[in-house]
């Protein structure tokens, strides 16, 4: 008894991608490509930027074919892998959107005093190093909070560990920096 959601082809399809079968990936490419171009489209905004990022999802997925696990349709999976990489580019933009802002609001202030210039050096390599210090994991989260912009629910999601848990790396993280590093001019 076949599933009514997937497409006759795909079992073969699938096996043949496994098996590097060319003519299996493109009648894949073929018959989702547009459609899955649609469904990025509608979050980036971009049809340039959703054929790239369909493309290399494509791509992604012909690399990693031996190890390709799909258990339900392989339509299923392609839209939903479609849509993590829209959702990813999108965050990756507002990171970059924030980093932005911050250099040209850096550009905008008055040039320090050579002193000034030297004690920011010195406190910015002592912050560097109380990160490098931290706990591995203390120190991805508080990384990827702090650098990445991420939210606490996002980081949670990325790492599959709860919100509570990313609260409370954070929290040892900033203990820990300012129990290190001396801010006191």
């Amino acid at each position: 008894m076949s599933h009514p959601h997937i497409a006759p082809r795909e079992p073969e399809w699938l096996a043949g991608i496994r098996e590097g079968n060319a003519a299996a990936f493109e009648g894949v490419f073929r018959t989702y490509y547009r459609r899955l171009c649609g469904v990025v489209y509608a979050y980036v905004g971009s049809a340039e930027t959703a054929e790239e990022i369909v493309q290399e999802l494509f791509l992604k997925i012909w690399r990693q074919r031996e190890s390709l696990e799909i258990t339900d349709s392989l339509q299923g999976y392609l839209f939903r892998a479609a849509r993590n990489e829209a959702l990813n580019h999108l965050k990756h933009q507002h990171v970059e959107l924030r980093w932005r802002g911050r250099e040209q609001t850096a550009e905008q202030r008055v040039a320090p005093s050579a002193d000034d210039a030297l004690a920011e050096r010195e406190l910015s390599r002592a912050i560097e190093a109380a990160i490098a210090a931290l706990p591995e994991r203390c120190r991805i989260v508080f990384v990827m909070s702090r650098r990445q912009g991420l939210s606490y629910a996002e980081i949670a999601e990325a790492l599959g560990i709860s919100v509570k848990t990313v609260e409370v790396h954070i929290g040892r993280a900033l203990k820990s920096l300012r129990e290190t590093v001396d801010l006191t001019p």
